[in-house]
Parts: structure tokens; C-alpha cells; sequence
């Protein structure tokens, strides 16, 4: 069982934009209600690509922030960071501050933290006891262009792509109440061989393996968007573009 931080944020300016996002995430301290569309006081600025019932949650490992803070370290930002960051995340780690993006969860626009937990280990599938809540996880993250404004890095979205240390969204099968320092609890699995690294390694490293492509197109548990990719791979032999989603542009 892992230990739990839980976070939530409201829409705001994204830096250097022009656009709005909450993925200004801050640790709450108190219980939260959780429902089918999130945590209550959660917002999304954009809703047709984030939050609804198959991205109510969004969980990212604390165990990937080393391996961050490394890599990042050793960049230059193209950029100023994004919302309410004065300073790019590399000057704070070189600056030794305690309240560098990289320094808290929340970087990632997480609503649940935990160490213990990474897409090697969880799959498709997975239920778990979260609180008074039972969540399911859906689908994995697919990362978008607002990760590059929010680091101050142009290709972060990217990064965060090809490393696979993209973390995942769960869906509430059961509403209810759940509090910092909750544990949070592995009660089933539906489809322990497709870990979420396993789904990551078929969409983005071995894109047109037709065997695992029939697989994910199959897996009822999925979130239907991704299955869909799976679908249209299949009949196209072509894997989509993706770069409107990580650059934001077509």
C-alpha cells in the first residue's frame, strides 16, 4: 500500500501561452470529496483534452522526480516557466531553493503522489481502495504541449513521452472521501500483463506491432480513446502525428 499526497489546482494563466490550465497543482490538507468528474476544488481550462470520467485522477510517481531533476539539470529553459514559478526549475536546483517545481509534487499536474507505484508495476485495469472512493486506472497520459510552458523547456512534453515516466488517470467506480496520508490500496486486476510501461512501449517505441496493437484494441478496460489509436493503426498502418499535442502546433 502506498501513502498518499493529494493535490488540486485552479485554472490560471499558463506562462508564456497565451492560453489557461490547472496544472498548478498544491498540496491540500484536508479531506476532499472525490466524484466521477475528479476532486472537488479541482479545476481543468481545457476540457476536451483533460478531466471527464476517464481522466477524473491523475496520478504521478514521486519516484520519478530524481531522474527529473537530473536530466533537467543539466538544460538550459528556452522559456519562463510556467504558472506561478518566478524561475525555471534548473535555477532553483542550481540555486539549492526549497521550493523549485521539481522540489514538491505537483510538477506534473498531478492530483495523487505516492512513491512505491510506477507503470512497471501498475496495469490497465488495476482497482484500487482510495479513501472511501474505488478508483479504476483507465489510461495512461499522454502528454501535452502545456508541460514545455509549464517546465520553461520547449520539447518537455516530448521528454516525458519517450522516457515513459508519464504517469496515468484512474476513473471513480465508487464516489467518496479521501484524505492526505490515506493509503492507497490494490484490490483487483483485470489485466495484470498490460502494465501501463507494456501499453507505453506498444504506442510509442513498437508502434506497429500487430499483435499487441489487436491486443490493446480488444482491452475492454482501456479508456475507449486509446483503443481507438489502436483501431486506426491497424487499418491505416500509420501511426497518427503527434505533434499538435506536444508542440502545440499541427
Amino acid at each position: 500500500m502506498a501513502e498518499i499526497i493529494l493535490l488540486t489546482g485552479k485554472v490560471a494563466p499558463l506562462s508564456g501561452s497565451g492560453h489557461e490550465s490547472g496544472i498548478d497543482k498544491r498540496q491540500v490538507a484536508r479531506p476532499l470529496a472525490l466524484g466521477t468528474e475528479g476532486f472537488e476544488g479541482d479545476e481543468q481550462a481545457d476540457r476536451r483534452a483533460h478531466g471527464g470520467p476517464e481522466k477524473a485522477v491523475h496520478h504521478y510517481p514521486l519516484d520519478h522526480y530524481p531522474a527529473w531533476r537530473q536530466e533537467l539539470a543539466a538544460l538550459r529553459p528556452a522559456e519562463p516557466p510556467g504558472v506561478s514559478h518566478p524561475r525555471t526549475p534548473v535555477g532553483y536546483l542550481q540555486n539549492g531553493e526549497g521550493a523549485g517545481l521539481l522540489d514538491a509534487p505537483g510538477a506534473f499536474g498531478e492530483n495523487i503522489s505516492t512513491q512505491g507505484l510506477t507503470e512497471a508495476d501498475v496495469a490497465v485495469g488495476d482497482i484500487f481502495r482510495l479513501g472511501r472512493a474505488l478508483v479504476q486506472v483507465s489510461q495512461g497520459r499522454q502528454p501535452c504541449w502545456k508541460l514545455n510552458h509549464r517546465f520553461g523547456i520547449r520539447d518537455m512534453a516530448r521528454r516525458v513521452q519517450e522516457s515513459g515516466r508519464t504517469g496515468w488517470y484512474y476513473r471513480v467506480l465508487e464516489t467518496g472521501i479521501a484524505k492526505p496520508g490515506d493509503r492507497l490500496e490494490r484490490v483487483d486486476r483485470l489485466a495484470p500483463d498490460w502494465t501501463l510501461r507494456r501499453l507505453w512501449h506498444a504506442l510509442y517505441v513498437d508502434r506497429l506491432n500487430q499483435a499487441e496493437l489487436r491486443g490493446i484494441a480488444a482491452l475492454d478496460v482501456l479508456a475507449e480513446g486509446w483503443r481507438r489509436h489502436a483501431i486506426r493503426r491497424l487499418e491505416s498502418g500509420q501511426v497518427e502525428d503527434w505533434s499538435k499535442r506536444l508542440d502545440g502546433r499541427a
